[in-house]
Order: structure tokens, then sequence, then C-alpha cells
């Protein structure tokens, strides 16, 4: 069978993906799923869970109510709970047995803004997707929803796309910060970690938007369209390529990425955050490129690259390539051939916790890869 792993992990879902994105902004996020299934996507998939609050709920739902089409008991236990916490908006999202029994999240949607009047968006999320997607629209959809019209600040920047599945806890989303900061720019809006609701109100006030995942660039586009702000997509890894980050910035339109063929590094993850590991390494003199098991935009990857979702691709990818050392979480060991030097790299949308010590903070700071 196609696309199924046998020994390596899979990226969490899109419905995490959106209760991630969602997590800080004080509304009231409610999966459709079983019982139980809550920890999943708030435990699992979430390392803020343990110190830091949120109002996401699961519906509870039953066999009898999948197969009968309850939808009242979820719309009556949303209202119930809206009006109990007062939340600022509400999000409703699905899973796999939704999917199967064809339940209209946008319809439950306008009922519940009807009887709450709070604004309430519906997700037919399925657990088929990954994260990216999931917390792709999440943050598009509140953007839509809340962003305001408003004087453009000559030295702002927005952060797009940040979520504790591509970064982790360890400080690199404040070390972005306080790059910027460093280097003569405001950061405005911080999508979505360290943010609130109203950061989407002040997304049009940025000059420049820096998009470091996935996730941020259908925002990023949405805002360019209706702002026409520009946006670089890249995350400021490495002494070298961090100043090429800060040029960028200053100018869009500069070229940000180096390609190379990754005879000797090639790494697997996330589009935009490998692509800009590999491009410092590249300006150290190491030939390295990447693959991306992930959805990724075309403008972030070069020919070179290679989108290769499968397990069993992947193994093939780097059999035939032969690089010499493969940067990648610690999970995908069991896919890179023998006698390739594996440097381990943890990515929380893949492994969780398991290696939360080997989730990495390079941000403007001297990489040392011993290939």
């Amino acid at each position: 069978m196609k696309n199924v792993s046998k020994r390596i992990s899979c990226y969490s879902a899109d419905t995490a993906g959106i209760c991630s994105a969602l997590y800080e902004l004080g509304g009231l996020t409610v999966v459709h799923d079983a019982s139980g299934c809550n920890s999943t996507y708030s435990t699992h998939d979430e390392p803020r869970w343990f110190d830091m609050p949120s109002r996401i709920f699961i519906s509870a739902l039953t066999e009898a109510d999948a197969v009968m089409g309850n939808d009242e008991k979820l719309i009556s236990d949303t209202v119930k709970a809206a009006k109990d916490l007062k939340p600022e908006f509400i999000a409703l999202c699905g899973s796999p047995m939704p999917m199967m029994t064809g339940v209209d999240f946008d319809a439950i949607a306008q009922e519940v803004e009807r009887r709450t009047n709070l604004p309430t968006f519906g997700f037919s999320t399925n657990g088929m997707a990954t994260y990216l997607e999931g917390a792709s629209e999440a943050f598009y959809t509140l953007s839509l929803y809340f962003s305001e019209k408003r004087e453009q600040r000559a030295d702002t920047v927005n952060i797009l796309g940040a979520t504790p599945l591509d970064f982790g806890l360890n400080g690199s989303v404040e070390a972005i910060k306080a790059f910027l900061t460093e280097n003569n720019f405001r950061v405005g809006a911080c999508l979505s970690m360290g943010a609130s609701l109203n950061d989407f109100r002040m997304l049009s006030e940025a000059r420049v938007n820096l998009v470091i995942s996935q996730s941020g660039v259908k925002t990023a586009k949405y805002l360019y369209d209706e702002y026409e702000i520009p946006y670089v997509c890249a995350v400021p890894v490495g002494k070298f390529f961090s100043k090429q980050v800060l040029k960028a910035l200053e100018d869009p339109s500069e070229q940000v990425f180096k390609n190379g063929s990754g005879s000797e590094v090639c790494i697997i993850g996330e589009g935009i955050y490998s692509k800009s590991l590999a491009s410092e390494l590249l300006y150290k003199g190491i030939d390295a490129n990447i693959i991306s098991p992930l959805e990724t935009d075309k403008g972030v990857l070069s020919q070179n690259d290679a989108q290769v979702y499968s397990e069993e691709d992947i193994r093939a990818y780097l059999k035939e390539k032969k690089p010499k050392t493969v940067i990648a979480d610690p999970l995908y060991s069991f896919v890179i051939p023998k006698g390739t030097k594996h440097y381990p790299l943890a990515h929380f949308a893949f492994s969780g916790r398991c290696y939360t010590s080997k989730i990495l903070n390079f941000i403007d700071r001297e990489i040392d890869i011993q290939i």
C-alpha cells in the first residue's frame, strides 16, 4: 500500500493545527469527535497545555449521534459553553467520523452564531491533511474576518506561521522577535504565539510580513492582495542566512534562498524552515538540499529539492542521492540508509514530546554541524 508509514511517525493532523493556531486567542474551540479524544489535540500535539490553559473542548460524539445525525447536541452544548465562558469567537472543527457522516460545519456555525451573537467559524477538517493545512485555514479565516484597514508603519514586520508544532517551546519564536527588534524593526502581529485577537486587527499596519512556516503563506497572500503588504518566506537561522533575511525584509524582491544539490547534506522537514537551514549551510560552503514531506509553496522549493510524501519514497530518494549527512527528526533514523550520518533535529509536529531536548534553537546563531 502506498503512503503507509511502517517505521516512522506521521505528522500532526489538520485538526491539531487549528487548535494550535487558535490556542492563545481567547476563543472557544470545539472538536467534533468522540469522548476522550481531546487529549490527542490538546496534549499530544500541544506543548502549551501543561502551563497555559485554553478553551479546547471535545463534543463527545457518540455512535448514536453520528448515525442519527444529531447535530443539535453539538449546537446546544456549544451555545451553553459559550454563555458560561464568554469567548471572543467560536471555532468548530471536525475529525474522521464527521467526515464520514457528512456533517455541514458551515451550517452548524451559522446556527451557533445566530444563537450566541459571537463570530463562529466552521472548519471541515477530517484528520486526513496535516497540521499545516489546518493552521493555515485558521490563520486565514481569522485574518479575513478581523483584519482592519490601518495606517501602515514603515518599520513594522508581522510574523506569520508561528506555532509550537514547528518551533517547540525552546525560545525560537521569542528569538525571532528579538532578532528583528535588534535590527531596528518593530514586531507587529505574531500569528500566533504570544498573541491575542487584537494582533489580527493590526495586521495591515505592517510594511512587510515574515512567513516562518507554510501555515502562514495563505494569510500572507491574502494580506498582499488586500493591503499590498509584501512578504518574505524565511526563518532567520544561522549567522549568514539571517543577514540575507534582513536584506529581503528591506527589499522583498531580493532572492533569499540559495539552492544546492544535496551531495553533502539533505534536510527533511517543514519546507520553509528546512530551506532556510539548507541556505545557511550553503552560505558556509556545504552543499545542501531538502526533502519536504509536507505542503510547501512552490516558490520555496528549487528543482534540486524533493517533494516526497511517503516513507518508501523518502527511503528510495536517500538511497539514490546518497548524501553524507541527513538532518531530520530522530524518528527518521529508521529510513536513513546505513552508513549515512544522521544529525537529529526534532520536530514537535512529527515526534511530539519524545525528543523535546533535540528541538534546537538556531535563530541568528552559529550552526556547527559536522558533516
